[in-house]
Formats: C-alpha cells, structure tokens, sequence
C-alpha cells in the first residue's frame, strides 16, 4: 500500500499534537494501525470496500476477545474520520459496515476499604519506623501518590503527567489534563492527604524543580506507571494481601464509594472526566451492598405494623 506508513506517522502526529492524546493512546494507535496495514497490504486506501473491512473485522473476532476488537475498530474508524477530513480519501468504506456487537460487561473491581487503611498504615509506619532513610524517604512519596489516587480517582497516566503547579496546596486543587485534553479541577478534601503532599514536596523539592514533574524517583526522573504498580505490589505483599491490586482499582473505589455515599452520579462524571454517563453507569452495578442496605432497613414498608393472618 502506497505511503500507508506515512500517512499513519502523520496521523499520529496530529493526535499528539492537535489532539493531544497521552502516549499511551498513541501507542495502542500506532499498534492497531500497523496491525491493520499489514492485513490490507494489497489494496490501496482508496479503493478499499466494505468487504474487505468486514473480512478484517471477522478476522478479528477470531483472534481477540470483544473489547479488544471494540478498542481496535475505533482506532480504525478514527484514523478514516482524519483520512475523510484532510482528504486522502473521497468516501469513509465504515459508513457501510456494520461493526456493532455486544460486549460481555465486566464490573470495575475495588479495593475493600479496610485493605486501603491497611495499606496507608503501613506506608505511615514505614514513614516513622523504616529500617534506612532511603526506605523512609520512598515512604513519603507513596503516601502522596496512594492518598491522591483515593481523594481524587485519578487515572494513573493522570497521575505521572502532573506537574508541580499542578496541585495548588494554598487552595487544596488538583488541575487535571486528561484523557483527549478534558481538562477538569479537583478539591483535596481531607486535611491528612494535604499534609501528605507537603511533607513530600518538601522531601523532594530539589528532584521535582530539575524534572519538571510531581513525581519522581529518588534519582530525579518522572516516575512511570509500572514504578507505581511495583510501589502497589511491594506494600501489598508487605501487608499480607492477597489481592492484586492496581492503580485503576484506586480509581474504581473512589468512585462506588461515592456512589455508595449518595453522591449523584453526575458530580462522579465530572469528577472521573468521563465524556459520557454511560460510560460512569458501570459502577451502579457495583453498589449492591449500598442498595441491599436502604431497602432491607430504610424502605417505608419495614415500618408497617401489618400482622398478616394468611389462610391456606
């Protein structure tokens, strides 16, 4: 296929670029895209019909479970909405294949709440009583960034993107670029996470003002996702827990504990940065144990004093 691979390169540039899509999304692009050009090497953009795509599109389904091939339909149909926009191409071929299908839902998986003060306890205890000063000062960090991830619901990208002016702890906000350029603010509302942010702005202001970035390791560099998730394995398998727990679980239990404590689940949109509420909805489905509890002890009914004398 003519210019295929320079025609994606620009493509991915403008995503990252006028987009502002997160590496991580380039990425995945970048892997659908080579992925699909490999399959349709022989045809030109131009002249690709319906039923070669409907033939990729099966193809698909036979190697990759439904949110995979979900996932990597949208990456296609968003690269042909650029080529139709610029004007590589004449006709979308997508506007005539149907490629909706169901996905098998999955509910988000939390973290019970006692195993989150299991976990903040042993980060503080590692803080006062760690057995080197290179464990203590790890300590502090990990407090911040696991007291942040639980007030905010913060996606992890989110997290390792942040920049030091970022978090306003005069005004106890947390400015927010996330997923597409949505931009949204967040109020730190607990006294023991600002404080948990001080003491590690203080402990390694001299790394973040030469790294340009909140969090960082001890040698100065933004700290990654993977270092997060080792952090998250390391104090689980500290404590005891069984559980594997990841980064996204901290934002799913930030978001059905709201749920669970009434909060309307518009203000949780806003505060996830979902486009959609279909998209929040999913942890409706999470709160069993909240709506078993209003209906087995808060509905009227369980008032009455109605003693039913039923004949058989």
């Amino acid at each position: 296929m003519d210019n295929y691979d320079k025609i994606v390169d620009k493509y991915l540039d403008f995503c990252s670029s006028q987009k502002r899509l997160n590496l991580k999304t380039i990425k995945a692009y970048s892997t659908d895209l080579k992925q699909f050009g490999n399959n349709i090497s022989s045809v030109e953009l131009k002249e690709l019909s319906a039923e070669v795509l409907e033939d990729y599109l099966r193809s698909l389904h036979r190697q990759y479970k439904p949110r995979s091939v979900k996932r990597k339909i949208a990456s296609i149909k968003a690269f042909f909405h650029y080529l139709e926009s610029h004007n590589i191409i004449t006709a979308n071929p997508w506007t005539h294949v149907q490629s909706k299908f169901r996905e098998p839902s999955t509910l988000p998986r939390i973290i019970p709440l006692d195993t989150i003060e299991l976990m903040l306890t042993l980060i503080y205890e590692q803080i006062n009583d760690g057995k080197t000063a290179y464990r203590r000062r790890n300590a502090i960090r990990d407090a911040a960034i696991c007291e942040l991830l639980f007030a905010t619901g913060l996606r992890i990208f989110e997290l390792c993107n942040l920049v030091p002016d970022d978090v306003n702890l005069s005004e106890d906000t947390v400015f927010i670029n996330g997923k597409g350029a949505k931009e949204r603010i967040l109020q730190i509302g607990n006294n023991q996470v600002h404080d948990a942010l001080v003491n590690y702005k203080k402990a390694y202001d001299k790394e973040i003002s030469l790294c340009h970035h909140l969090f960082v390791n001890q040698q100065g560099r933004p700290l990654s996702d993977q270092s997060v998730r080792r952090m998250l394995n390391h104090y689980t398998n500290l404590a005891g827990i069984k559980q594997h727990i990841t980064p996204h679980m901290w934002r799913h239990t930030f978001a059905t504990s709201l749920l669970d404590a009434d909060v309307d689940i518009r203000y949780i949109q806003e505060m996830l940065g979902h486009s959609s509420i279909r998209t929040t909805e999913i942890y409706t489905h999470v709160s069993m144990s909240k709506q078993k509890d209003i209906l087995c002890n808060k509905h009227p009914r369980n008032s009455f004093s109605i003693r039913p004398d039923i004949q058989h």
